[in-house]
């Protein structure tokens, strides 16, 4: 009796379209719009406490920052959530997708927020806008979390 042995090169796992060599853009940009809006939430509250004016502008700075690479961020997820079939599939690619769609909406409402003077810029609806948008983003985050853990989205092999 013969064994029969089939080899596939193949990925089963949804393979991310936007990418450089064989690493997905997405994941190396989502860091740095995490970073900056946790940031202003950290500087606004240190603004909150101090009413030290360069605490509300390191607000603005991070929120531009953030606005800047979550775009980015945000169209690299829309080429790989739109050119694979396996990814449009799933249901957290979506919440994932519509969430931080609001999460760049909260900041962006919160960018000309904190356009205004020092203290109406911050206290109190800087401050909410920034714990809203960490908040999403931390659903958000989950979300991705499990496209990857759970359903191998952009994982190689």
């Amino acid at each position: 009796m013969r064994e029969v042995v089939t080899v596939t090169t193949h990925s089963a796992n949804p393979a991310s379209t936007a990418r450089i060599g064989s690493h997905p853009i997405h994941p190396m940009l989502v860091p740095f719009p995490i970073a900056c809006f946790v940031g202003t939430l950290v500087t606004d509250i240190a603004y909150w406490q101090t009413a030290e004016m360069q605490w509300a502008n390191f607000s603005a700075w991070l929120l531009f920052a953030g606005l800047i690479m979550g775009g980015l961020a945000a169209i690299a997820g829309l080429i790989d959530l739109l050119s694979n079939r396996l990814i449009r599939g799933l249901t957290y690619a979506w919440f994932h997708m519509v969430g931080n769609v609001v999460v760049l909406l909260l900041a962006l409402f919160n960018a000309f927020i904190h356009s205004r003077d020092a203290w109406t810029s911050v206290v109190p609806t800087g401050l909410m806008l920034s714990a809203l948008t960490v908040l999403v983003m931390l659903c958000t985050g989950w979300l991705g979390w499990a496209m990857v853990y759970r359903h191998r989205v952009g994982v190689a092999g």
